[in-house]
């Protein structure tokens, strides 16, 4: 298996070095950047993603459907559009919207991150050994869980925000 390199980014969002996987999660100090995909059902519910519980990170649980670094050289539309690809199935081609960025600090890692919206039905496709269940939920249902246990603290944040921008 290669090893997964990262980008280390200063508060401006500039690239300033590298740095292996690794060494970023586990290290707060070491900013890199992700993309990640609210998908929508045509109807509004919120695709989420439940992470296999062999993952590293918050295993088990309910996560953003279409999350994930980018890759060196990579800008934060194209990893979006790749992890589309990679996480659920869905079709490169769909049309992205950038919904807004955020800053997610905490103890284990320091993200920038780009949410952007899509519309996608299905059919889905996902690489079992990531991820274990996929679920479209209500705002209500979104609303009724932010509090509890299942969501990662990333998710929620994201969730937050959504329902801030009145995107759900």
């Amino acid at each position: 298996m290669s090893r997964e390199i990262f980008e280390i980014v200063d508060s401006e969002d500039n690239v300033i070095g590298l740095a292996p996987r690794e060494d970023c999660h586990g290290n707060p100090s070491l900013v890199h950047r992700t993309s990640h995909v609210a998908v929508f059902h045509s109807d509004g519910r919120l695709l989420l993603q439940k992470r296999a519980g062999t993952k590293d990170i918050q295993p088990g649980k309910w996560d953003s459907a279409v999350g994930g670094h980018l890759s060196p050289g990579e800008d934060y539309e194209t990893a979006a559009r790749r992890e589309m690809c990679e996480e659920i199935g869905a079709p490169p081609s769909l049309s992205l919207k950038i919904l807004f960025d955020l800053k997610i600090r905490n103890e284990i890692e320091s993200e920038n991150t780009r949410v952007f919206a899509a519309v996608y039905d299905g059919p889905f496709r996902f690489p079992p050994d990531e991820i274990d269940e996929l679920k479209f939920w209500t705002r209500e249902e979104l609303e009724r869980e932010i509090d509890g246990d299942l969501f990662t603290p990333n998710l929620k944040i994201e969730i937050r925000k959504l329902i801030e921008k009145n995107e759900i």
